[in-house]
């Protein structure tokens, strides 16, 4: 197989609606955008080594590059639409690349969205997705609007992808071993390698939240983004952070919760005024959202305090967070 019959096996299809006017095939796909819709781009790169392991299983793989892509539109309350693929493989294995496409085209039409292009060179398992979503005009969620007295949110249960990437390491003689039992591990796992991108809950969210971010590189850190942004500071209760209670019994749970990131549920802020609606629309999408905190004036001097519970202890935090430059 050579580079152009992969990109006719696995790339080529005949995907056309009333936008998408022409596909892959040619120089550049062409996309009639509407003038009742405003459109959400971002792009992400997943390296071998650095995002994943290099024996991960390629439908695992698939099906993680996109749902950490698909998850940033649903921090703005995006309908994804359309992806990018480009990659870079050792070689063009049949077998490795029939799982791998089985896997993505299923995620693909699970959330219906038309992959319309992309690129591919001999490389060292390099992956970068474009997508393109979209929200009714002026509605997209942003990072910037936090106000003071809101409360501050989470989807689903944090620290099991963290859980699950120290599992990963432990397997790969990384780190030293702790012990869970044989499905909460498999649990954790789950949630690493096949996080669920919370599309329904963030489309849901246009007209309630003021702010919203996806938790990818750790929930202090993502909080962070919207804190700067909104020029305010928070405060959090630790004890309100939805987890998994067999995981406290771990050294590394504190970390998991706070700094351990790849959950990718959605960390957002809203009126106290709005908690029923916020309540009830989260149980119509089967998604359980808790509230963690408070956004109080911003505090030049520290972004957020996070305690023990409400009247508890201050936790000291010393590591907000991944950063691709500082950890290794």
């Amino acid at each position: 197989m050579n580079e152009f019959d992969f990109i006719r096996h696995y790339l080529s299809s005949n995907n056309t609606d009333d936008e998408l006017l022409h596909g892959i095939g040619d120089d550049a796909a062409v996309v009639r955008f509407s003038p009742d819709f405003d459109y959400h781009i971002s792009t992400d790169m997943l390296i071998a080594g650095r995002h994943f392991f290099r024996d991960i299983a390629p439908d695992d793989l698939a099906y993680r590059i996109l749902a950490v892509n698909i998850s940033d539109m649903a921090a703005m309350g995006a309908t994804p639409k359309y992806i990018l693929l480009s990659a870079g493989l050792p070689k063009l294995d049949k077998k490795w690349l029939d799982l791998f496409f089985a896997s993505l085209q299923k995620v693909l039409k699970e959330y219906h969205i038309k992959l319309i292009g992309g690129d591919t060179v001999k490389g060292d398992f390099v992956f970068n997705i474009t997508i393109i979503g979209e929200t009714p005009k002026g509605l997209g969620l942003k990072r910037n609007g936090a106000n003071e007295g809101d409360d501050i949110w989470v989807s689903g249960k944090l620290g099991l992808a963290a859980a699950g990437l120290a599992l990963e390491k432990q397997k790969h003689n990384q780190n030293n071993s702790f012990r869970l039992p044989e499905k909460i591990k498999q649990q954790c796992i789950k949630q690493f390698l096949r996080p669920t991108p919370r599309i329904e809950l963030g489309k849901e969210l246009l007209t309630m939240a003021h702010s919203a971010i996806d938790i990818s590189d750790g929930l202090l850190q993502d909080l962070g983004h919207i804190l700067q942004q909104s020029q305010k500071s928070a405060v959090i209760y630790f004890d309100q952070i939805p987890s998994l209670s067999e995981l406290k019994s771990c050294a590394d749970y504190p970390q998991w919760i706070l700094s351990g990131g790849d959950d990718y549920e959605l960390l957002f802020t809203a009126d106290t005024t709005k908690s029923a609606q916020i309540e009830e629309i989260a149980y119509e999408c089967c998604i359980p959202v808790h509230k963690i905190g408070t956004i109080i004036q911003q505090d030049e001097s520290v972004l957020y305090r996070v305690f023990e519970c409400e009247n508890g202890r201050e936790i000291q935090i010393k590591n907000s967070g991944f950063d691709h430059f500082t950890d290794d």
